[in-house]
Formats: C-alpha cells, sequence, structure tokens
C-alpha cells in the first residue's frame, strides 16, 4: 500500500479527533448508530489487530483495553498511539511479505479500506455538529491558494 493512502486516512482520523469536541464524543445520529468515540475506539482496535499480523506479533495490550476509553483525552491518544504502532509495521513490509498469505494482504488493505470506511462514516457526525471534516478543510485551504 502506498504510504499516501495510509497517510491520507490517519491525518484525517486524528484530525476527526481533535476537531469534535469533548462533549460530542457520545454523540449518535441515531439511536442505533455507534457514538463518534466508539468508531475511534472501532479504528483503534482494528488498527493493534491488523498491523499486529503484519509485524507478526500477538496483538498488543493496548488493543484490548481500547473497549474502556471513553473520553476525548483519551481516545485520541490512543488513536495516534495506534496510528504509530501501523506506521512501524508499514516501514518494515516488502510485496513478498504482504501476499505471503490472505491474511497478511487482508491485513494489509484492511488498514486503508476500513478507516476510510469508518471515516465516511464519521463525517456525518462532524457535519451534523457544525464541524468541517479534515479533508474538506484541507480542499478548502487549497482551493484559497
Amino acid at each position: 500500500m502506498s504510504q499516501r493512502y495510509f497517510a491520507g486516512v490517519r491525518k484525517n482520523l486524528e484530525g476527526s479527533a481533535e476537531a469534535m469536541p469533548a462533549d460530542k464524543y457520545s454523540f449518535r445520529l441515531t439511536a442505533d448508530q455507534m457514538t463518534f468515540g466508539e468508531w475511534l475506539v472501532h479504528s483503534i482496535e482494528r488498527n493493534y489487530t491488523d498491523c499486529a499480523t503484519l509485524k507478526g506479533e500477538p496483538v498488543p495490550e493496548a488493543q484490548k483495553q481500547a473497549a474502556s476509553l471513553k473520553d476525548k483525552a483519551e481516545i485520541t491518544k490512543a488513536l495516534k498511539d495506534s496510528f504509530a504502532y501501523c506506521a512501524a509495521a508499514l516501514e518494515k513490509l516488502d510485496d513478498a511479505k504482504v501476499t505471503s498469505t490472505p491474511k497478511m494482504a487482508y491485513a494489509f488493505m484492511h488498514i486503508a479500506v476500513h478507516n476510510n470506511e469508518i471515516y465516511g462514516n464519521i463525517v456525518g457526525y462532524m457535519r451534523s455538529s457544525g464541524i468541517v471534516p479534515p479533508s474538506t478543510a484541507a480542499r478548502q485551504q487549497q482551493q484559497k491558494k
């Protein structure tokens, strides 16, 4: 995976975590949906699971502790830590390793694809809260130049 796909979704999710006010982390678009914070926790859990596969090591304890995270500060920190863990995994990958098993290929693709799905979901939470999502804000900045 090109680093640009990983870097882009990382930037968008980390930026979203920072942009959303703390009191909105418990916000749901509808009663049956996850909260904004739960979406980010889901990203944290999957990042650790997939990137542990890529690293060939057991899932870190941080993945197991993610479900207990509730407030903005701890979720934002854990999200950034999970992306740093993935960045370290990606630095050591080559094509042969990624394609060595279906499990490896799935974990590799899942980092970008699933995180983009999560970002697509939380954009609605941000917009309905009057917050411009990071990807839109970046495009608006580019257009001003």
